[in-house]
């Protein structure tokens, strides 16, 4: 889609720093970090929101579960434990309309509120 930020990084438009990539998904640090390792990972398809997921017609819901795991381990914190959270709509805060995961750890957390 013309003029999204992430359909531009997924495109390699835009530098990221990139962890990891596959024909259908990218892993890149987030430009402004709210942990010690703060990943974005995106489908290089646009899709707005997880509220658009049925838009995927085979197996790339389990294929990017499978890819966030993948990219916890790639940045080291697969064994000591992780965050995964998506932003759905504007009453939640979902800044870009590109549906994305942030991966977050590298500390302890604490609770979620």
């Amino acid at each position: 889609m013309d003029g999204c930020i992430f359909c531009r990084v997924a495109a390699g438009q835009i530098p990221a720093e990139k962890v990891l990539e596959n024909e259908l998904f990218v892993a890149f640090r987030d430009i402004h970090p709210k942990a010690l390792q703060h990943l974005l990972v995106i489908p290089r398809e646009h899709i707005q929101s997880l509220s658009e997921l049925s838009a995927w017609q085979h197996c790339e819901g389990h294929k990017l579960l499978e890819f966030i795991v993948d990219a916890a381990r790639e940045v080291g914190i697969a064994d000591t434990g992780y965050r995964v959270l998506t932003n759905v709509g504007p009453d939640a805060g979902q800044e870009i309309q590109h549906m994305h995961f942030h991966i977050l750890g590298g500390e302890d957390l604490g609770d979620f509120r």
